[in-house]
């Protein structure tokens, strides 16, 4: 009990500081992951005294961990924005995976000597762009919605076929005709799988009437590891499964949407901070020293050939500007997800795979120092800095159930629309009515004399029949203001 206990103070202590170091990272525009690395180096062997070196358990515990990331990317990544890069991010995920592995994997072979698949299985593990790093950095950076989609897509995307890479090489499997065959299995199924997963979840949620708040957002989560779950069973891809699911599910009319994202987002951060405190607890900095020249070459293919050459082979169909290449190249993050993968290997016993362990955290520390601190500064030198974007209209969803209605809060953003339109001029269909306008703390039954403002939070109750056709309407104005129909701006 006593041990129970004072592991729990450590948890919490190490929590609470990573929490509160959060702000420090945003400021200086990194990752928070290397605050949180050396918080686990810290209490590890090499600062407080704690020895962890349980291979098998920090994978068990890392993959978890990136199942709540997905989980998280996919709820809170917006549809509408990602959508038009859609072709780029699946390109980047599957045509790019594939060139920065062969390139990768054959610089290593002729650099450093490794046969040609221990040489493939390090190019797989250093393939993939990091969820939570993306995620973390570039929706702060300011760049283009189509840039960020494409990058968001591809750092939920790419996760899946790089581990279905690096589970084939770890075990040694035969390179012959049927591996492209399997691949393409793993991934159409756990595509499906998710997208089936968050129809179901869609469906049910909308017509369950919970007890409570909070069970909405549990039942959320739970769909998405539902489907990881279930795309493993099938020996499809649970990853992907994952974050499909949780894309289909976010970017839905779910009951309480708006405490659902916060819910999935501050699960987010709990994994990722356990994520990186347990990697960093892991690692043993008198090993991560005889890694350091294999890491910074490895670092150096990557960055510098393999990330470029897969960025032009998957942006030359779309004629993207070379601008927005260089930006795309530089911003392939690394983060957890590389370290968690090179775990595998080691837990199956591949030779050489504690190397690879090593030179992979150091690679992680120099690529996010050197590319996450200065992605703001060449984002502005190459004149993607947009500044400030308009932010999307979120509308908030309960259900009254006995009454079948629903009650809709919705928040009226900086730079919208609605600011500025009477209550009259609104033009909500019959059977909706707003029935409370809060302003600056107070909240006021409003008429229709009531001018709306930015900054306001209003609550439409609104039959069931006509529930989509308000919110249609009210987005309507929101894009197009009080001519919406006028401009033919129907509000999907």
């Amino acid at each position: 009990m006593t041990e129970l206990t004072t592991a729990a103070g450590i948890g919490a202590a190490v929590l609470l500081v990573a929490v509160l170091l959060v702000r420090v990272t945003s400021r200086l525009g990194l990752p928070a992951l290397l605050i949180y690395l050396a918080i686990g180096v810290g209490i590890g062997e090499a600062g407080l005294g704690i020895r962890f070196d349980n291979a098998e358990l920090t994978q068990a515990l890392g993959l978890a961990a990136l199942v709540m990331i997905l989980t998280e990317g996919g709820l809170t990544t917006r549809w509408s924005e990602v959508r038009p890069s859609l072709g780029l991010g699946i390109a980047l995920s599957t045509v790019g995976v594939v060139v920065s592995i062969g390139i990768t994997g054959a610089a290593l072979h002729f650099l450093l000597g490794f046969d040609w698949q221990l040489a493939f299985l390090w190019g797989a593990v250093l393939a993939p762009t990091d969820a939570a790093a993306v995620f973390s950095v570039l929706r702060r950076i300011g760049v283009g919605r189509g840039l960020v989609g494409a990058l968001e897509l591809e750092s939920g995307f790419n996760d899946a076929p790089c581990y279905i890479a690096v589970v084939l090489l770890a075990s040694g499997s035969a390179l012959d005709w049927t591996l492209p065959l399997v691949v393409l299995y793993e991934l159409i199924a756990g595509a499906v799988l998710g997208l089936v997963f968050g129809w179901i979840g869609v469906l049910a949620l909308r017509r369950a009437a919970l007890p409570a708040t909070g069970l909405y957002p549990l039942a959320t989560v739970a769909v998405c590891v539902a489907a990881f779950s279930c795309g493993q069973l099938a020996h499809a891809s649970g990853l992907l499964a994952t974050y499909v699911a949780a894309l289909l599910l976010g970017n839905s009319r779910l009951p309480h949407r708006s405490d659902t994202l916060s819910f999935a987002e501050g699960l987010g951060w709990l994994s990722q901070i356990g994520l990186f405190v347990l990697l960093g607890l892991y690692s043993s900095p008198g090993r991560l020293l005889e890694s350091i020249v294999p890491g910074l070459v490895a670092a150096a293919v990557v960055t510098l050939l393999a990330r470029p050459l897969s960025v032009l082979a998957s942006a030359g169909p779309f004629r993207m500007p070379l601008g927005e290449q260089v930006f795309l190249s530089w911003a392939g993050l690394r983060g957890a997800v590389p370290i968690v993968l090179a775990l595998i290997p080691l837990t199956s016993g591949v030779d050489g795979s504690r190397q690879l362990v090593d030179a992979v955290f150091v690679l992680v520390i120099v690529l996010t120092l050197v590319q996450g601190g200065t992605l703001a500064v060449l984002a502005r030198a190459l004149g993607l800095n947009r500044g400030a974007e308009s932010v999307e209209l979120q509308v908030d969803a309960a259900p009254l159930d006995e009454l079948g209605a629903e009650l809709l809060q919705v928040r009226i953003p900086s730079g919208s629309k609605l600011h500025g339109v009477y209550l009259s001029e609104l033009r909500l269909p019959p059977g909706a009515l707003v029935s409370l306008v809060a302003r600056n703390g107070s909240g006021f039954t409003p008429d229709h004399t009531t001018r709306l403002q930015e900054g306001d939070e209003i609550l439409v109750v609104t039959t069931e029949q006509v529930r989509t056709a308000t919110e249609r309407r009210i987005r309507a104005v929101d894009r197009a203001g009080r001519y919406a129909r006028w401009r033919g701006e129907t509000g999907n």
